[in-house]
């Protein structure tokens, strides 16, 4: 979901997709990321999407790719949130998961390469225990924020209450995010009910038309962002209960939320999707490759399949 615009309006703050902003976050931390033990608390917070913005040819490639509408739930959706801002994305949609697909243009003010990443609780009031944790690591003005949307009436409605660890970004921002019980009691999102007392959960949000299709979620996804963006990113993953490990070059892979998150420290020239792998409903006996503009798409052999972009400006 794109959330800067209601940020810039009303909080003069600018949080997902790419802002060449300058300054920096007096709550960041070194990209000398220590190796650490799982922690011993509840996880609060799983993967749930993330998106990047990709070249005109690439994602004219996605939207019109037939294969992709037999391997995934896919939707193309222009969306209206907070104080009128539209987007308009190209989705893969899983049973939990998700990714969203931009192109040049798809989004005001956001470049070639810029991206985010969701992380969401599956039961509500967890998101207040991930801000205590925030104020613990000494993120002690942590960035909250409601998102909204208009399903086509002019009447927002609540849609998930969001925290960020700063106001300064790069080229990508992530969030925490809680959906709103308002949300799930609109009939036009389409949810599922609750499984459970306080049930705010991702397989409730998203439909199951996945059942009918090869995809079933996303099982790791890899971004290059700037050193300053991932410093910002990693204590919220560590506020909902990731395991964050260090990788050679500054980077870090983040497990222990039902995805894989790795993030490689790049200079903001070399911004971007790197690639993303699925689990498959069924397993694929013979391979398939989808040549997607700048982007491959390898489906299989067996219950996996992997989407890698090429580093823009390179083959």
């Amino acid at each position: 979901m794109l959330l800067r615009r209601k940020l810039r309006m009303t909080l003069a703050l600018t949080v997902t997709l790419a802002a060449a902003l300058l300054g920096a976050t007096g709550g960041s931390v070194s990209t000398a990321h220590a190796e650490e033990k799982p922690p011993r608390e509840r996880q609060l917070l799983f993967y749930n999407h993330a998106y990047g913005v990709v070249d005109r040819e690439t994602a004219d490639a996605v939207e019109h790719s037939g294969y992709l509408r037999k391997f995934a739930d896919f939707e193309v959706r222009t969306t209206t949130g907070s104080d009128g801002y539209t987007w308009t994305g190209r989705y893969l949609k899983g049973r939990e998961t998700y990714l969203e697909i931009f192109g040049v243009g798809d989004v005001p003010d956001t470049p070639l390469g810029g991206a985010g990443l969701a992380v969401s609780t599956e039961r509500d009031g967890d998101l207040a225990t991930v801000l205590e944790r925030l104020r613990d690591q000494g993120i002690t003005d942590p960035v909250q924020f409601q998102q909204t949307r208009d399903f086509g009436d002019g009447v927002p409605v609540p849609w998930f209450d969001a925290v960020f660890t700063t106001d300064q970004y790069d080229a990508f921002g992530t969030w925490a995010m809680e959906y709103r019980p308002e949300y799930f009691a609109d009939p036009r999102g389409k949810t599922e009910p609750a499984s459970y007392p306080g049930d705010v959960g991702r397989e409730r949000y998203l439909p199951d038309v996945y059942r009918d299709r090869l995809m079933r979620d996303v099982a790791s996804v890899r971004l290059a962002v700037t050193p300053r963006d991932l410093d910002n990113t990693v204590p919220l993953l560590r506020a909902g209960g990731f395991v964050v490990r260090p990788t050679a070059g500054g980077g870090v892979v983040a497990d222990r939320g039902g995805t894989t998150i790795r993030l490689d420290a790049v200079p903001r020239d070399r911004v971007g999707l790197r690639q993303f792998t699925f689990v498959l409903n069924k397993a694929v006996h013979k391979r398939h490759v989808e040549r997607l503009g700048h982007s491959t798409l390898t489906v299989g052999p067996g219950p996996r399949a992997v989407w890698n972009f090429e580093e823009r400006g390179r083959s």
